[in-house]
């Protein structure tokens, strides 16, 4: 049975740190709200002309190095992001020739901040079924450009980045189940307008806090209980949880459903916040740096976004 593996992991993050002192002096806010509600320290955020393409070329240069092959191997590039540098060509075909990469398919795929696991979805099955022997997947957004510095509920979250995998078929176990799952009658409840058709333009991101929240807990505990199935393995079967990085409070009920310590999850929030379909690969290359996943571990990763999107997947490393 061919399996795809992750064998080289990247990220990066611009340069511009803003800590939630800087955004008290902008909204009625405090360092203090923000930890409790949400569990963030800081954010890297992209400056004027500062472009996500640069960061998603850095992290596919890191993950390309350390899987141990050239740019050339490539035969699949699979950006995952709602924040394009382009309404046209894609990140990807950017990323391409960035990399300098020939010719292979490459194109960018938008479900928010569920992005790096659709992208991952799609990228194994290119790998399974012999199409793509080395595929390169990177979760890459910038949400601070579309965000309303002036609402504390939101401009608090977000932060910028780009973390990337390369993916090698294998007949060892790699990524052993996957689940994706949308729902758009939620629509309204977490969006951004496109400046495209609307006079909103930068700035217009909006989310229902609360609702968002709510039904967040209760579709990634639901869609815990189906990945564990569909692998037919069991809670004590998984090592680590790498969770989408949107909010503490959120992360702990997911350990809690998988009977998991926190200690056993993979924690960037505080120092990133939400980077969006970022957040994972960001907090897996962390992880890998910090040599806390070791050979023969199964890791799950869980992500829920605007949509809504949500998905999970199990990955023995």
């Amino acid at each position: 049975m061919s399996y795809s593996r992750i064998i080289g992991t990247g990220a990066a993050l611009p340069d511009k740190v803003v800590s939630n002192e800087d955004i008290a002096a902008l909204v009625d806010t405090s360092d203090e709200w923000i930890m409790k509600r949400v569990g963030i320290s800081k954010r890297h955020v992209v400056e004027e002309g500062e472009m996500p393409i640069n960061l998603a070329t850095k992290a596919a240069k890191q993950a390309i190095q350390s899987a141990g092959i050239s740019p050339a191997d490539i035969e699949l590039i699979i950006v995952g992001t709602s924040t394009p540098d382009n309404v046209m060509p894609s990140t990807a075909c950017l990323l391409q020739e960035q990399l300098g990469v020939e010719e292979c398919p490459a194109f960018d795929l938008n479900a928010a901040c569920s992005g790096f696991i659709y992208a991952m979805t799609v990228a194994d099955k290119f790998v399974k079924t012999g199409e793509a022997q080395y595929a390169l997947v990177v979760g890459m957004d910038a949400l601070t450009r579309v965000v309303d510095w002036q609402d504390r509920s939101t401009c608090v979250l977000f932060g910028d980045g780009a973390g990337a995998v390369v993916l090698k078929s294998d007949d060892r176990p790699g990524i052993i189940a996957t689940t994706l799952h949308a729902n758009g009658k939620y629509k309204d409840m977490l969006y951004a307008a496109s400046p495209l058709w609307s006079d909103i333009g930068r700035g217009s991101l909006k989310m229902a806090g609360g609702e968002v929240f709510k039904i967040a807990v209760t579709k990634l505990g639901n869609v815990v209980d189906e990945i564990l199935q569909k692998a037919g393995l069991e809670k004590k079967d998984i090592d680590w949880l790498i969770p989408h990085q949107a909010n503490t409070r959120i992360i702990e009920a997911t350990a809690k459903r998988l009977n998991l310590s926190m200690d056993k999850v993979i924690l960037t929030i505080k120092d990133h916040g939400n980077t969006s379909a970022a957040s994972i690969p960001l907090a897996l290359r962390h992880a890998m740096e910090q040599h806390q996943i070791k050979p023969g571990q199964r890791v799950l990763f869980e992500a829920f976004g605007a949509g809504f999107t949500w998905g999970a997947m199990i990955v023995e490393f």
